[in-house]
């Protein structure tokens, strides 16, 4: 079984943040790796960029960060996972209208969690609050 960890929680996993300790703490019980779709991928890498023009990280922290991932992607701890791009946004557009206007949450969020639904994946990492709650919504269970 593969689970999902949203960009909140991979990001906090890889840097070092407020968050960073409990997404340790959590990812050390993990028994199965995490889905790496190309959009973590590409949240995920823009988000540890924007951390470095935000001066929350030097130069070399950012490179070692990706290189941190990437080589994760090498050992299996996250796997590099296709999706079906249609069977994604047409899941997200029917949690968007059963839940975006009770728990404001975010397009990227919202695909995040269709994402996980449409690959079948039942445990949901984040530390998003909105996002928790559609993923709890659309029969996840979600930690920490």
């Amino acid at each position: 079984m593969v689970a999902y960890a949203d960009t909140s929680f991979l990001v906090s996993l890889y840097g070092q943040d407020a968050k960073s300790a409990p997404a340790q703490a959590v990812a050390a019980a993990f028994k199965a790796p995490i889905a790496f779709t190309p959009l973590l991928r590409h949240e995920a890498r823009n988000a540890i960029r924007l951390a470095l023009f935000r001066k929350e990280l030097t130069p070399t922290e950012c490179q070692e960060i990706l290189a941190a991932i990437e080589a994760d992607t090498q050992t299996g701890a996250l796997v590099e996972t296709p999706v079906a791009w249609a069977e994604v946004y047409a899941e997200a557009e029917a949690l968007s209208a059963a839940h975006t206007g009770k728990f404001g949450t975010r397009a990227l969020d919202v695909l995040h969690v269709a994402m996980a639904a449409a690959l079948g994946i039942k445990d949901f990492y984040t530390f998003d609050a909105r996002q928790k709650a559609l993923a709890l919504k659309a029969g996840m269970k979600v930690k920490p």
